[in-house]
């Protein structure tokens, strides 16, 4: 993966990749001429990113964002829509932008400072938790041009905002800037634009405090409780917790405590 990581942290590299303070993966789309819409080396490289990232134990939050300075990602791209690649824009593991329909235990933290629109909304929609700036907006316009947000947005909007808005959305492919995003919940943390990436690195070291196991297992529980019962629900807690309980973090936690220290997770 050294090779792979180097290709990736190049600075003409579709999608870049670095590490910071040991425990953050730092993913930025980086097509700006194309106002990162996404092509087959995008879907090819975040797929990549996926793997590397939930293979890496020592990498405990992603942080997905943009170099464009006004557009988060234009969605797919259509050049290569128009001549016959279609298909080169998503995996058959993580779906469009290999990303959308990936399996992740990893949180993912998306920071938006600009425009998030149709595939770039629903990059946003797979991510756990969003920051973004006043100048962010967010929308899917697929009705405009006779297409459908097939990437999860339809179903994860609804999920995100409150019903009639995301239908409202939906039908008229009309956006909501991120004030309006922000008192729906859609977005986490509101912040200046000169912040928002250093916000989105402040909620994954606040995540990478953590005991990466405890924090794994009680997102997997937190994420399905959309779809599954509470009688589900309550064996996947079960389960978990027989997880973390078998960790050498179960033990850590409390040792630290009563030492009056940091913990030092192994996350094993």
């Amino acid at each position: 993966m050294s090779t792979a990581r180097s290709d990736l942290r190049a600075r003409d590299a579709v999608v870049r990749f670095e590490v910071r303070d040991g425990h953050t993966a730092v993913v930025t789309l980086n097509r700006p001429e194309a106002r990162n819409a996404v092509n087959g080396a995008v879907a090819a490289a975040l797929e990549a990113i996926v793997d590397a990232t939930e293979g890496d134990p020592s990498i405990r939050a992603v942080v997905l964002a943009s170099s464009h300075p006004e557009v988060f990602c234009a969605g797919a791209d259509l050049k290569e829509i128009s001549a016959g690649r279609r298909a080169s824009l998503r995996t058959e593991r993580g779906g469009f932008a290999g990303l959308v329909f990936a399996k992740r235990d990893k949180p993912w933290i998306v920071a938006v400072d600009g425009k998030a629109l149709a595939g770039g909304c629903e990059l946003v929609l797979a991510c756990d938790m969003v920051v973004a700036s006043p100048r962010a907006s967010f929308g899917l316009p697929e009705v405009l041009r006779g297409l459908i947000a097939a990437a999860g947005g339809l179903y994860r909007l609804p999920r995100a905002l409150p019903a009639n808005i995301a239908l409202e959305m939906i039908a008229t492919a009309l956006p909501i800037d991120a004030e309006r995003a922000h008192r729906f919940g859609l977005v986490n943390r509101l912040v200046e634009p000169a912040r928002v990436l250093d916000e989105a690195l402040q909620l994954a070291s606040q995540i990478a405090a953590n005991a990466p196991v405890a924090v794994r297992e009680s997102l997997r529980v937190a994420r399905a409780s959309r779809d599954l019962d509470e009688t589900a629900l309550r064996q996947r807690s079960i389960a978990g917790m027989a997880i973390v309980a078998a960790s050498e973090d179960y033990l850590e936690g409390p040792r630290a405590f009563i030492e009056k220290r940091p913990p030092r997770w192994s996350g094993r």
